[in-house]
Order: C-alpha cells, then sequence, then structure tokens
C-alpha cells in the first residue's frame, strides 16, 4: 500500500481547480422534469362550436374602378378620356364621390409627369371626398434607382 503523504509543490490551503457540475446537473433535471410535465397541457384541443353550412353569396356588385392617368406632359385623362381642365376633373371628383358605393380611383402618374400634377390629382381628389384612393404602377420608379 502507497500513499503520497505529502509534497513539496502542494498545501493542504489549496483549493479543488475542478468545476463542480453538480449544481449544473441539478438544475437541468429540474428542467428537463418541469418541461416534461408541460408539454402534454400544451397539445390539449379547445372545442369551438363553428357555424354549419355556406355564407350567403355577397349581394354587393364588383366595385367600379376609375381611373385616372398622368402623362409625361402631364396630360390627365379620366378612364381614357381627356380631361379638359380643372373644372372638369373637381366635377368628375365630385361625382365619384357623391356616388353611393363609391368606385376606387387608381391614379397611374408617368415617371416622367411633373410632380406639382400629381400632388394636386391627389389634393383634389381627397378634398373633394374621394376615399378609396391608390397609386398605380410605382414598379416604375423602382427601375430608376
Amino acid at each position: 500500500m502507497g500513499m503520497n503523504v505529502g509534497s513539496d509543490s502542494t498545501t493542504e490551503d489549496e483549493g479543488i481547480v475542478d468545476i463542480n457540475t453538480t449544481p449544473l446537473i441539478d438544475v437541468m433535471l429540474v428542467l428537463l422534469i418541469m418541461l416534461i410535465i408541460t408539454i402534454p397541457l400544451q397539445t390539449h384541443s379547445v372545442s369551438i362550436d363553428l357555424p354549419q353550412g355556406n355564407p350567403p353569396p355577397s349581394a354587393a356588385p364588383d366595385p367600379v374602378v376609375d381611373t385616372v392617368a398622368i402623362d409625361f406632359d402631364n396630360t390627365i385623362t379620366w378612364n381614357g378620356e381627356p380631361v379638359s381642365g380643372e373644372a372638369d376633373l373637381q366635377s368628375r371628383f365630385k361625382d365619384a364621390a357623391a356616388q353611393p358605393v363609391q368606385p376606387e380611383m387608381h391614379i397611374h402618374p408617368d415617371r416622367l409627369a411633373s410632380y406639382k400634377v400629381v400632388a394636386h390629382v391627389l389634393a383634389d381628389a381627397q378634398r373633394l371626398g374621394v376615399s378609396k384612393l391608390g397609386i398605380m404602377g410605382s414598379d416604375q420608379f423602382m427601375d430608376a434607382q
């Protein structure tokens, strides 16, 4: 039987330099047990009474779409027809806003159209009560970058 009684390089005051993994293992086992307990709770389904049958078809007709195009030379067309002036454009916006089912307004500005004209058309539409308004053809502006 051999025993190391002490050497010159070690003393009794030195601590153990290994990491104590026992608390880490205990924490991991507790987390594993909690996970195993909570997984069945998440798989329970909730019963919902859904309506049976087919929904009735919508009675609303397809929405009318009016197209306002602004060309490169700042001419304005309404559904392909040229607009004669500011008064004509405003009367068309008033007529569209006064309808019981307001049509969608699609504004197609050309890439070379003046910003001032496009902003003026948008401001007129908003001021005269057009609420369904969209700017179409914005992909042509993405190619410019």
